[in-house]
């Protein structure tokens, strides 16, 4: 479950979608170079997987206020070159999305070179996974309404 477990670790990540499922706010990631989801390593004190993403997000995007469902979307193992310098680790990530309104105030952290909206039908240069998420996402969203 910890970033010091080596090849393979847990991660959770939230995909921040509008209300209506029409935008979803991204990060740039700082060490990956392209837009992703908010999501990161669980940490002592975290009780649940759910609770490690809802976490990130929070601290990732810099909003106050998630509508968070926390039944996960979907599940992944990627490799990640970045996590452990000279290990290639491979990420377990457990995703789960939230809705949160596109006026509310939002920010970069450390983590991210900017934190952005983007409507999901003129989305920038992605992984395909990503914006097979983002695709996922929307139809849980749209449900849900």
């Amino acid at each position: 479950m910890t970033r010091e477990c080596l090849p393979d670790h847990v991660t959770a990540g939230t995909l921040v979608l509008t209300p209506a499922a029409d935008a979803v706010l991204l990060n740039h990631h700082r060490k990956a170079g392209v837009w992703l989801a908010f999501g990161g390593h669980c940490e002592p004190g975290d009780a649940t997987v759910a609770g490690v993403a809802l976490r990130e997000a929070h601290e990732e995007s810099g909003l106050a206020e998630l509508d968070f469902d926390p039944v996960p979307l979907n599940l992944d193992e990627h490799a990640v070159e970045f996590c452990s310098p000279g290990t290639t680790v491979h990420h377990l990530d457990v995703r789960f999305v939230a809705t949160a309104e596109r006026d509310d105030a939002h920010r970069a952290s450390e983590e991210s070179l900017d934190v952005r909206w983007w409507a999901v039908d003129a989305l920038p240069e992605m992984f395909p996974d990503m914006r097979r998420l983002i695709g996922d996402a929307v139809e849980r969203v749209q449900r849900v309404v």
